[in-house]
């Protein structure tokens, strides 16, 4: 236990003459004793047998950050905290926001100073803190026999477990509101889930095109967000977005946002205006200031032409057996973020057996224990030699490429892709 200073509580000796009046000593022991006597446990004894009780007994000064008690260590004294702020934890590594806080006035290792056992709790100084520390011969042989001071003690220890036992009952009232939240949590990423297309493949019905999503959260719920479906039998709708922030604000944004595409995709086949009108929504009441990058676009399944825009969104790859290369995309402004924004839009011919791929930077940006991300190049190898795989297959493997070069299925951010393939009829 690392002590900063250490001075001692007894009188010591007179400087002044030896014929001084008795009468003057009784009463600056007398004063002494009141010094004390704000501590509870001392409030009814009698000053000056308290002051002979605690004549050699110290006072020690510990800094902030010094433990007074550690756990499991054995104790043979009881402390009083004269000043400061001491904390007691359940364990070194408990969080601080279940520290019990001890004041000043009351006593701390009594409890173990009673039974001998090892101490059951880490007690911090948080601040500079005074202690007076009386020895377990001294404050079970002198002071326990002073008038009153068992009963303060008794009535000590009571208001201590009177707190414990509030503040267990507030720490399981926690733990029931956390359960209770992880359940709506999960009920939200089921939700989720339900919301994006992710049968696999979607439209098996179809031999003209194969198409498959794949979303993994960073948390149980997330901002990443993909959708696909026909407005007539033979165009295709694609977009794929990502919110930005995690968590339940952005799954919640990531929401509003499919509704507005769904309903923006069966009014107009203008890409570029699908994301002015979407930017000029979310717009709206964005008090959050989230906002979403999105690529979108409307593929002809028959011809293989591709109109598309972006705003803000990785750039898609195109794959064939011939290798894979990122398909050159319009200029735009990330979507939500400023009314008024305009989008262009490209061209491109998908042709038969051509891929094309869309993903979140969760892929991309991946990075192992080095810092080293996974990145657009190494993403296009891993398309290039998979070119030919199904699509589940395809992305499933792109997935466990990313858990082995980060090391860990706990991601850093959400992970989404989505591939269509143009077959022949």
């Amino acid at each position: 236990m690392k002590q900063s200073a250490t001075t001692h509580f007894h009188r010591g000796s007179d400087r002044r003459s030896a014929n001084s009046p008795i009468a003057e000593e009784r009463r600056r022991g007398e004063r002494r004793g009141r010094a004390i006597h704000w501590i509870t446990l001392f409030r009814d004894a009698d000053p000056r047998a308290l002051d002979e009780a605690l004549v050699d007994c110290e006072v020690l000064l510990l800094p902030a950050g010094t433990p007074l008690l550690r756990l499991g260590e054995a104790n043979r004294n009881v402390f009083i905290l004269l000043s400061g702020k001491l904390i007691a934890q359940l364990g070194e590594d408990a969080s601080p926001d279940d520290a019990i806080e001890i004041f000043p006035g009351e006593c701390i290792g009594e409890l173990s100073a009673i039974d001998g056992k090892p101490i059951t709790a880490l007690v911090l100084a948080v601040s500079n803190v005074r202690i007076l520390q009386l020895d377990r011969e001294v404050f079970w042989n002198r002071l326990m026999l002073l008038r009153g001071v068992a009963e303060n003690l008794m009535a000590t220890l009571t208001e201590r477990m009177r707190r414990a036992n509030q503040r267990a009952l507030a720490l399981q009232r926690e733990r029931l509101e956390l359960n209770h939240l992880r359940k709506e949590l999960e009920v939200a990423r089921q939700l989720q889930a339900s919301m994006l297309p992710l049968q696999r493949p979607l439209f098996p019905w179809r031999s003209d095109i194969e198409v498959c999503g794949f979303m993994e959260p960073a948390s149980k719920v997330g901002g990443d967000l993909f959708d696909v479906f026909f407005v007539d039998s033979r165009t295709l709708f694609l977009c794929i977005g990502d919110v930005s922030g995690h968590g339940i604000a952005a799954a919640l944004f990531m929401v509003r946002v499919i509704g507005l595409l769904r309903t923006l995709a069966m009014e107009t086949m203008q890409p570029e205006v699908i994301l002015e009108s979407l930017n000029d929504r979310l717009c709206i009441g964005n008090d959050t200031n989230l906002f979403v990058t999105m690529f979108c676009g409307f593929l002809d399944v028959q011809s293989g032409r591709f109109v598309y825009s972006n705003g803000g969104h990785c750039a898609p790859m195109v794959c064939t057996d011939r290798g894979a290369a990122l398909l050159p995309l319009p200029k735009g402004m990330l979507v939500g973020a400023a009314s008024g924004r305009h989008y262009s839009s490209m061209e491109y011919g998908l042709a038969v057996g051509e891929m094309l791929f869309c993903y979140s930077d969760g892929l991309t940006e991946a990075q192992n224990q080095a810092g080293a991300q996974l990145s657009e190049e190494g993403c296009l190898e891993l398309l290039r030699h998979g070119a030919g795989s199904a699509l589940p297959a395809l992305l499933d493997s792109l997935y466990e490429r990313v858990v082995s070069h980060t090391g860990s299925t706990l991601l850093a951010d959400d992970c989404t892709m989505l591939a269509v393939r143009r077959l022949a009829p």
